[in-house]
Order: C-alpha cells, then sequence, then structure tokens
C-alpha cells in the first residue's frame, strides 16, 4: 500500500489533517487489512484498493476535525468507517467501536490489536441493547439508514452536553424535518473531500436543553 502515501498526505494537507508518519503508517497498514478481509467479510462493495482509499478512508478524515471533544462511539461501525481514521489521528480519545455484526467486529478486533489501537474498544452488540458503564460526548455514524433511526436508537448512550455527528451525502431536508422532540440540529458542514464531486455533508445534532431530552 506504500504507493498509496502520496495521495493519503496530499488528500489529508488538502483537508488541514495533519498526519504524522506513524499515523500514515497506521492508515496504510488499515487499508491493506481492510482490501485483504473483504472478500471473505463484505466489508464493503469496493474492492479495488485505491478506491477504498478515496471513497473510504479520505472521506472519513473529512471529519476528524469537526467530531468534538472527549469519548467517540461510532454507531453502526461496519468496517470501522470513520471509527479506526478518528482513533489514528486522535490517539488520546477513548473510541468504541459498534456494531451488531459478528464478522464485522471479528474485523475490528484484529484491527485495533494489529495496528495496535490501545484507545479502541469493540462492542458486538445490538445498539439499542448496548448499555455502556460510562456515556459518550461523540456518537458519530456514517451508515445508519436515516438520521432519525439514529437518533432514536443511541440516544441512550449520549452524555450530558454530548453530540451526534451523522455522516451524510445530499443533506437530507426530508430527515432533519422529522426529527424528534427535544433534538436539534446544531450546525451543518458541507465537507470538501479531495477528489470526491459528490456532495457530502457533517451533521451536527444536540439535545434541545428547552424542550427535554428523549430520556
Amino acid at each position: 500500500m506504500e504507493e498509496f502515501r502520496p495521495r493519503l498526505c496530499d488528500a489529508a494537507a488538502q483537508m488541514s489533517v495533519a498526519l504524522s508518519p506513524e499515523q500514515q503508517d497506521k492508515l496504510l497498514e488499515y487499508l491493506a487489512l481492510f482490501a485483504r478481509w473483504n472478500a471473505a467479510y463484505n466489508l464493503s462493495a469496493i474492492r479495488d484498493p485505491q478506491q477504498m482509499l478515496e471513497r473510504h478512508i479520505i472521506d472519513s478524515l473529512s471529519v476528524v476535525n469537526l467530531c468534538g471533544e472527549g469519548a467517540i462511539i461510532d454507531v453502526g461501525s461496519g468496517g470501522g468507517l470513520p471509527g479506526i481514521p478518528l482513533a489514528i489521528v486522535h490517539p488520546d480519545r477513548p473510541v468504541t467501536l459498534l456494531d451488531s455484526n459478528g464478522k464485522k467486529t471479528r474485523f475490528l478486533f484484529q484491527v485495533a490489536s494489529t495496528l495496535p489501537l490501545p484507545n479502541v474498544q469493540v462492542v458486538n452488540e445490538r445498539v439499542e441493547e448496548f448499555q455502556p458503564a460510562q456515556k459518550f460526548a461523540c456518537v458519530v455514524s456514517r451508515a445508519f439508514a436515516s438520521i432519525v433511526d439514529m437518533v432514536n436508537g443511541s440516544e441512550h448512550l449520549l452524555a450530558p452536553g454530548g453530540k451526534f455527528y451523522a455522516m451524510k451525502g445530499k443533506l437530507p431536508e426530508d430527515e432533519l424535518s422529522a426529527l424528534p422532540k427535544g433534538i436539534k440540529v446544531e450546525r451543518v458542514h458541507p465537507l470538501s473531500v479531495p477528489g470526491c464531486d459528490a456532495d457530502r455533508h457533517l451533521i451536527v445534532l444536540a439535545r434541545d436543553e428547552k424542550r427535554g431530552s428523549l430520556a
């Protein structure tokens, strides 16, 4: 995967993401593991490592400077996106990768132990059933079907003052208009992802303290 280092570094620089040589190494090793395990574990419909770099890793790096502070949970993490890139770029932040698919969490365990990523915890459980000892400042998702489902399914994971971070393509106006009472849109970040012409957005949501929460 060494041939992809110049592209990774160039894209990161365009997004003002500073990557140390060690972080570059870990991202490229993650890419190699992803490509190797993908055929058997169906992590992604994308089979070409170059496209995996562009559409998965670089896309995930577009939000690493926007996801607040404190402990992160990546809900429906799948193959570890955006959770693994977040954990690599922010080694001092605890990152939990949550997925109900056993094959995918086995892959995530492998990544966390191989790279290694001591700040990563992998949980194989349904989001609705996961009851962590401590709640999270940041609930992140790249793969949920809808923002409403994300909020309804994972609101119990959010610490007081915490925020949801939903990665989306085109701005989903219909989903935002259907948000449950007690949840507000705090900010919408249009994302400029190098090499991607499609619309990309990061939607930040929080509890509306004036109206109460779902809990």
